[in-house]
């Protein structure tokens, strides 16, 4: 099971099983639309199956609701669990007391706080969110202010990682969704960087979906994947 590469299962429960059958232990991000249908019963089952889990909830509240959401999530023993960054500081420092409170003795859920949406590009955050910064900066600005907190990480651009690093620590952790291969198209996403380059730029997990879940060939689309990174990194 490769621990670089978290396989995002945007499916309904039904499609996530089928695909699950059919392919190697992995990594996998359960967002919205599989934690909604699935329930937290389904996710506990997978990790006790040995799957590694990303649970990717984006809690965004005032402190308490988020302090009691994450202490209830965080006890299925999920590996990571997002909060949005601009809920701000007294919310991320909540969200780290709940998983501390619920941490069991060699396992604590981590916080990763998002940054910007690999959706989001300066026309939208200058016209429509009216923040007076570009996508970078905010970014970064973001990634500070989440560590400072008591997060233990970020969901960022593969194209902040370096500057992200760089800003806050090697150790803090940088999670990239909008990864896409050469050959596959961006789709909805606008801040794309390839596996390889998000490697190279110090991102710790990378976060990919459709390239592997919608080719013809997963498991072999998965594989050319972690063969890249590790030509890479060798």
């Amino acid at each position: 099971m490769s621990k670089k590469v978290i396989v995002a299962l945007d499916y309904s429960l039904q499609e996530a099983e089928a695909f699950l059958q059919s392919f190697p232990p992995a990594f996998i991000k359960v967002g919205y639309q599989l934690f909604y249908e699935a329930g937290p019963a389904w996710v506990a089952k997978k990790i006790e199956e040995g799957y590694h889990v990303f649970l990717d909830l984006k809690l965004h509240d005032i402190p308490n609701t988020v302090y009691q959401g994450v202490k209830t999530v965080s006890k299925l023993g999920v590996d990571l669990l997002t909060i949005h960054a601009s809920g701000g500081s007294q919310m991320i420092g909540r969200a780290r007391e709940a998983v501390e409170q619920t941490a069991a003795a060699n396992h604590r859920t981590k916080i990763l706080a998002v940054t910007q949406l690999t959706s989001t590009d300066q026309a939208m955050l200058t016209d429509e969110l009216q923040i007076g910064t570009n996508v970078s900066d905010s970014a970064i600005h973001l990634a500070q202010l989440a560590q400072r907190s008591g997060a233990d990480g970020v969901i960022c651009s593969g194209q902040e990682v370096r500057a992200i690093k760089q800003a806050t620590s090697s150790e803090f952790l940088a999670v990239t969704p909008g990864i896409r291969p050469k050959e596959a198209g961006a789709d909805d996403q606008k801040r794309v960087v390839t596996p390889v380059q998000a490697i190279e730029r110090g991102a710790d997990y990378l976060v990919i979906g459709r390239p592997i879940t919608k080719a013809k060939d997963p498991k072999r689309a998965y594989e050319t994947i972690l063969q890249s990174i590790e030509e890479a990194t060798t």
